[in-house]
Order: structure tokens, then C-alpha cells, then sequence
């Protein structure tokens, strides 16, 4: 038996719901469930009744709320693709009902733009003495990426000295401004301070404010910044011969110009402001009225190149290595009705759960992606629509 309860309606979720439903040799059993029942009615549909069997009106803060929910479904594995600040209240239900769990972002506490593994990592022993497993980051980057840097390390190196993690959407969704998940995410994300490892400890910069012109495969020279990403705090820890580790996001100047704006006067802050008599988070008013990351699908075109640079020794000599992936925008909207940002965090998420409720990875306690063996989730990339390549290369980056 292999019973899953998805919680998420949104674009992420919706690839998840389709893909594993399109895949019932794993999942035999589908339920869905989010805040907004009209959007898990809407996702049934599409997926088909068949194979979504049931959907639930669910407050994923409330982790009693989220516990009832897992009683009464009885899944052995719960699929989290709802928001970050969600991911210990539904930790705490699946620790409470002893049912396995799995997300494609770390946590996040709503009003702090911060974001760390120590949280969910604490979880490591109650999740190992209750005998259930949690694997986190189970996206693209994180996810994917984790995993390219393992089987990096099992196939092609020694050691690993060097790590540049890249993300590259080449896309055109034909808007003024719009951020390609959910925007309230995406915005903390990209305005918080950078931040990367080298020679034994992090290092900050300033927002948005280093910058690499690198060439993409399918895509071009496009301007990359440093971001800090939380791939790269689990991946340091677990390859504890890393020297140095980075990670880069493409951003045209439209995009950064939209967001100083925003930024500048007040629309991109956490903070609550008095308006009319109410308390309004400007961030939140701006998702809002920001086009859903969901609707981009229709008429974006483009490729997607995500991919890990590593440079380090084997047999006493230094290389390095390219591993990445290309998506079509188009195509993944013709498979599954999403765009390619979408598509590439939620094909890894339901690879992840096949890989769980299937054995291939199973163990108790709280994981990250790189900590298990790489070969069969690399397959199964193959499979399940995100093919990758490894080209031997000259490293892009400076020492």
C-alpha cells in the first residue's frame, strides 16, 4: 500500500499531484489536501477522481488540524509542498501519527526572512526513535542538486574542493514582473543578504550585489548573483572537503529594477503596517496582486538550465565537472498544464516519494537528499522528464 496525502494546491503542488498520478505502479493511493478546497477540487479534475481520491479543507499552521487529517486518511507518506513556515507543524503531525514526510524547502519562521536546516535537523532523533523517516529539500535546488553533488563525489571524484551551484531560468513569460513561485517566498528570498562557504566558514555580502556572466548550455551568457541557498548548509556539512561553496540565480534587469522599486518604497517588507484600520503585511498585499506563479504557464517559452559545477581531485589530478539539466517551458505545459519552474521542483518531489514509499530509501531519523545513494533517483530523472548531461569542463569561476 502505498497511501500519500499531498498538502498544497499550487503550482509545485500541481505537478506532484499529476505526476504521481500518472504513476500508480507507486502511488496506488492519492489524497490532497490545502487551505483551499476548491483549488484540491480543481486539481482532482484534472488528475482525475480515479486516482485523487479525496481532498480536505486543511489549516497546515495548526498541526492538531494536520494530525486529524493524517488519522483519517492514514497515508504512509505525507508529500509537504505547502509554504516554508508550515514545515514544523506538519513535522509535529507526521511525528505524532508515526507516518513518514517529505518537503522541497526548509523552514522559515513567517516573520523573519531567514532560513536554516537547525530547525527540522533537531527533529533528527524523535523522527529516529519513533521510527519514521523525513527527507527534506526534496525540490531541484535544493534536491536534485544535492544529489548531482553526490553522484559527483561517487563517480567523477576523490575529493570535492569546489562547489557552484547555478540556476538559470532563460525564460520569457511575456510579464512586466512577475516571480515564477510564490512571490512572498521568492521576494525574502532574493532581498535577503547573500551568503556563501569558504575555507571553514560563511561569508556575507550584500543583497544582490556580486555578480558572474556565465554562459549556459541551451540558454546563453545571462548575469548570475550570488544568493545564499540552503543546499549549500546541509551539502558543506556532509562533504566537509568542500573549500568553497556558491550559489548563483540568473535575473534580467527588468526583474531588479521592479524589485529596488518595490523595495525602495516599502512593498517587499514583512513588517505590519496600519491601513485603515487594519494590520496589512505589504509583502503579502504585493503576492496578492503579483500574476500567480500557476497562470505563467500559457505561452512561456524558453529553456530552464539548473546545474552543479565541481572541481576537484581524482587520482591526484584536478577537473571538474558540469552536471545540469535543461527544461522546456512549453513542454512542461503541455505534459502537466505548468511551467518549467514549477515542473522542476515537483518531478524531484514525486521522485523522492516513489524512491520512500518504495524502500530505495528508507531509514529513520530526518536526511537530506546528498546523505543517500544517488544512482537510482539519477535514473529516474531520466525517466520521469528532467534528463541531465555531465560535460568535463574548464571551471567558469575565479580562485
Amino acid at each position: 500500500m502505498s497511501r500519500v496525502l499531498i498538502i498544497g494546491a499550487g503550482g509545485v503542488a500541481g505537478v506532484v499531484v499529476k505526476k504521481c498520478a500518472m504513476l500508480p505502479e507507486y502511488f496506488d493511493e492519492i489524497h490532497l489536501a490545502s487551505r483551499t478546497l476548491s483549488k484540491c477540487e480543481a486539481l482532482q479534475q484534472e488528475a482525475g477522481a480515479d486516482r485523487v481520491v479525496g481532498v480536505y479543507k486543511v489549516d497546515a499552521d495548526i498541526a492538531a488540524e494536520v494530525a486529524a487529517l493524517i488519522r483519517q486518511v492514514q497515508p504512509v507518506l505525507v508529500i509537504n509542498v505547502a509554504l516554508p513556515y508550515q514545515d514544523l507543524p506538519i513535522m509535529d503531525a507526521c511525528l505524532e501519527t508515526g507516518v513518514h514526510y517529505l518537503d522541497t524547502a526548509n523552514y522559515e519562521p513567517k516573520d523573519e526572512a531567514k532560513f536554516e536546516y537547525s530547525w527540522q535537523w533537531a527533529y533528527h532523533e524523535r523522527f529516529k526513535e519513533k521510527g519514521i523517516m523525513a527527507l527534506l529539500g526534496a525540490g531541484f535546488d535544493p534536491g536534485v542538486t544535492n544529489v548531482f553533488t553526490a553522484y559527483a563525489a561517487k563517480h567523477y571524484f576523490d575529493e570535492i574542493h569546489y562547489l557552484d551551484i547555478v540556476d538559470c531560468n532563460g525564460g520569457d513569460h511575456g510579464q512586466a514582473f512577475a516571480t515564477n513561485f510564490n512571490p512572498e517566498i521568492n521576494i525574502r528570498e532574493i532581498t535577503q543578504r547573500g551568503k556563501y562557504w569558504e575555507n571553514g566558514e560563511w561569508h556575507e555580502t550584500d543583497p544582490i550585489s556580486v555578480r558572474e556572466d556565465l554562459d549556459y548550455p541551451g540558454v546563453g551568457v545571462r548575469a548570475s548573483y550570488l544568493l545564499f541557498h540552503e543546499e549549500l548548509e546541509s551539502i558543506v556539512k556532509h562533504f566537509p572537503t568542500i573549500k568553497r561553496a556558491r550559489f548563483w540565480m540568473t535575473f534580467g534587469e527588468q526583474y531588479l529594477t521592479h524589485l529596488r522599486v518595490l523595495e525602495n518604497v516599502g512593498m517587499t517588507s514583512i513588517k505590519p503596517v496600519d491601513f485603515q484600520g487594519h494590520k496589512i503585511v505589504p509583502l503579502e498585499f504585493l503576492k496578492a496582486v503579483l500574476p500567480n506563479p500557476g497562470s505563467l504557464a500559457e505561452g512561456y517559452t524558453g529553456l530552464t538550465c539548473i546545474g552543479t559545477y565541481v572541481t576537484g581531485l581524482k587520482d591526484g589530478k584536478e577537473k571538474t565537472i558540469f552536471i545540469y539539466n535543461n527544461c522546456d517551458h512549453a513542454a512542461c505545459n503541455a505534459e502537466v498544464g505548468a511551467q518549467a519552474v514549477s515542473y522542476t521542483t515537483g518531478v524531484p518531489a514525486m521522485i523522492g516519494a516513489s524512491m520512500m514509499v518504495q524502500g530505495h530509501w528508507m531509514k529513520a531519523g530526518v536526511w537530506n537528499m546528498e546523505q543517500f545513494d544517488p544512482d537510482e533517483f539519477m535514473n529516474r530523472l531520466n525517466q520521469y522528464g528532467l534528463p541531465w548531461q555531465v560535460v568535463e569542463c574548464d571551471s567558469p569561476f575565479k580562485r
